[in-house]
């Protein structure tokens, strides 16, 4: 979801460390404007950390760009790679929590929420928690956190990568195979022994890499060379989707009316095999004013949806 890499991204205005508490510190940076319209920014993964290529998202001269890091990931601290991670202090109710902290701790009153897959569930949920504090919502490679939507992305979209699907699933020993592929997984990535581990993150990390490159010419995720980030990451995603994004049933779609009169666009690629487009034209069905944008020629992001999302925040 950024420009082309040949463009240098700005550099932050600003940057912070905020202690919110159970051993968890948030790195934010701030971009553009100082006294312009304020834009939270919510990064995928979950734990994939904000990306310097996010900070061009924004009008430069319009708006106050936030970018956070959040529990875990990226350069807050610690890092979910490492031990001694308070993993029972990582759930939807902190991660709002950590957002209304930031938000008070910069003196903001009211911002935009601008979310990206993951972030697109989180940006969501905020939103409805706190409306009050929200003045408009972009959600880009939209998905609704439903544990259908997980066991989908985690099974059934093997359908379209059979070969990569079953090497996923063969990964896990035989013994754990009656369990949810999920649980079996993030088991095997908080085993003691690191090379349990690493091969477990490996694993993950290639059938991520697999169902996200739908837009036609997408290379691999550079990032998952890295194998601290690798391992951080399958933990987070595996640590969240066991929980069900920690949501009660379809809570997105169902609470969707609590955003009423709160100016909202969802920007999806037509695609995106693993987060399907029936999950953001559902919650569109259920928002009233929100608008519904089909990239029709990408899947989880690409150059034409980060385009729409700096058209979106451009006129905000």
């Amino acid at each position: 979801m950024t420009e082309p890499a040949t463009e240098q991204p700005p550099e932050p205005f600003a940057t912070g460390r905020l202690d919110v508490g159970d051993g968890h510190v948030l790195f934010h940076e701030q971009v553009g404007n100082p006294d312009g319209t304020p834009v939270v920014v919510l990064h995928g993964g979950p734990g994939s950390g904000c990306t310097p290529g996010l900070r061009r998202s924004f009008d430069l001269q319009r708006h106050r760009g936030v970018l956070f890091d959040q529990r875990a990931a990226g350069r807050s601290t610690p890092h979910a790679s490492e031990p001694g991670v308070h993993w029972s202090s990582i759930d939807m109710d902190h991660h709002v929590r950590d957002i209304e902290q930031l938000r008070e701790h910069l003196g903001i009153e009211r911002w935009i929420v601008f979310g990206i897959s993951w972030g697109s569930v989180l940006g969501a949920t905020y939103a409805e928690r706190h409306p009050d504090r929200v003045t408009a919502v972009v959600l880009a490679a939209v998905s609704t956190g439903t544990a259908h939507d997980i066991d989908w992305l985690t099974g059934h979209v093997g359908r379209f990568f059979p070969a990569q699907w079953r090497a996923l699933r063969d990964h896990i020993p035989p013994a754990r195979r009656g369990q949810r592929l999920v649980d079996a997984y993030n088991d095997l990535l908080m085993d003691p022994d690191p090379a349990v581990t690493a091969a477990a993150a490996a694993a993950w990390c290639r059938w991520e890499d697999a169902h996200a490159a739908t837009t036609p010419g997408a290379a691999p995720n550079p990032r998952y060379d890295d194998e601290r980030f690798r391992l951080g990451f399958a933990r987070q995603v595996t640590h969240c989707w066991r929980h069900d994004s920690w949501l009660a049933e379809d809570e997105i779609v169902a609470n969707a009316d609590r955003l009423r009169g709160i100016p909202g666009w969802l920007i999806h690629g037509r695609l995106d095999v693993g987060s399907p487009i029936d999950g953001p034209w559902r919650l569109h069905q259920s928002w009233p004013g929100s608008e519904l944008i089909i990239v029709e020629q990408e899947g989880h992001g690409g150059d034409t949806m980060s385009a729409h999302v700096r058209r979106v925040l451009a006129d905000l």
